[in-house]
């Protein structure tokens, strides 16, 4: 056998193996797993819409039932004729008694308005409204991490603990 033919060979050999334990020892020391260094929860505020009623007591005038205040002129001409007519003697009794009219009328008149408007019916209402509740809901977690040295973040599904597994230099994210 020829002496430079060996020694290739030989070489050959030697470098297969060495290229062989090089390969072998990248796969062996890369890293399993990431270092977790910190763990952020994500949440989402959530409005929902809700109706609220209260019963209230509202105040408002009662329906007039003698819009034009007839009842109230009618009984104030009447006494203020009486009253009038109690006065004086001969045309002066019948002056005194148009005036008593006239003036009686026209303060009944305001009377019956006064009363009128002082006469109030409470009833009660029902009144909503829509108020907004909130809550909050976990969306995930922002996970700071270190790889080779290199930090970088990434948003998860469910907080990973300490460590997050490697597969092939990437990040193992679901289960």
């Amino acid at each position: 056998m020829n002496k430079s033919l060996l020694v290739g060979a030989v070489l050959g050999a030697v470098g297969v193996t060495a290229g062989g334990a090089v390969a072998t020892y990248n796969i062996v020391s890369a890293p399993k797993y990431a270092e977790v260094l910190a763990v952020k929860p994500v949440n989402q505020t959530i409005k929902t819409p809700r109706e609220v009623c209260k019963d209230v007591a509202v105040t408002r005038q009662a329906p007039v039932k003698d819009q034009h205040k007839i009842a109230g002129t009618a009984i104030g001409a009447v006494v203020g004729g009486l009253l009038g007519n109690q006065v004086g003697g001969g045309n002066g009794k019948k002056l005194a008694t148009v005036a008593g009219a006239v003036g009686g009328g026209y303060a009944g008149n305001q009377v019956q308005g006064s009363m009128q408007a002082n006469d109030t019916v409470t009833t009660t209402e029902t009144r909503c409204s829509t108020v907004m509740d909130s809550s909050e809901k976990l969306v995930g977690y922002d996970v700071k991490y270190e790889l080779d040295g290199k930090v970088s973040q990434v948003r998860m599904a469910k907080d990973p603990g300490r460590q997050i597994p490697v597969r092939d230099g990437q990040l193992v994210l679901v289960d």
